[in-house]
């Protein structure tokens, strides 16, 4: 049984090194469930997202996902590899989406270091930037983003053991 003391658990800002590139380790497939309910929730009411119908005569043809889930998408695929220790988000920027997404689409991420500098204000983390890229099936780029984050060093962090115990059994580990 795998520890979770020693399970990976997130980059900490001495990990990131400029230049290195992370992969998600899994594509996700967007469904028609995901643009409906992302674009609902934030109350989009633009009928690209929405009506088959009217996207029948654009110049798309069918429903465009929602571009706003594209970026929540791709950001969470690189929170393992990011973000996980974070303090916070600082930002988002120079977000392009030169491609389309479309339901049934397959997104994958991969995250390139772009840059880290001690924080001028919290001396337990350091900020981070990053850029983002969404790539569907087809090996096109659908988002393009830098990112910057704030991420904790190793000895500042909080501890993410909080699996709790079970009742009447001892701890096996």
């Amino acid at each position: 049984m795998a520890d979770s003391a020693t399970s990976f658990q997130g980059r900490f800002f001495e990990d990131f090194q400029l230049e290195d590139v992370y992969r998600s380790r899994f594509g996700r497939t967007v469904t028609e469930a995901d643009n409906q309910l992302f674009t609902h929730l934030t109350l989009n009411s633009n009928p690209l997202h929405f009506d088959a119908v009217y996207t029948s005569k654009t110049r798309w043809g069918k429903i465009l996902v929602n571009s706003t889930f594209t970026l929540a998408l791709i950001v969470g695929m690189s929170v393992s590899d990011v973000s996980e220790n974070a303090v916070a988000n600082l930002g988002w920027e120079d977000v392009k989406l030169p491609n389309p997404v479309f339901v049934g689409d397959t997104l994958y991420c991969e995250t390139v270091v772009l840059g880290k500098r001690e924080s001028r204000t919290y001396p337990e983390a350091g900020i981070v930037q990053v850029r983002s890229r969404g790539i569907n099936q087809d090996g096109k780029v659908v988002i393009d983003f830098t990112r910057s984050v704030m991420v904790y060093k190793k000895d500042s962090a909080p501890h993410h053991d909080q699996f709790p115990a079970i009742k009447g059994e001892p701890d096996p580990m």
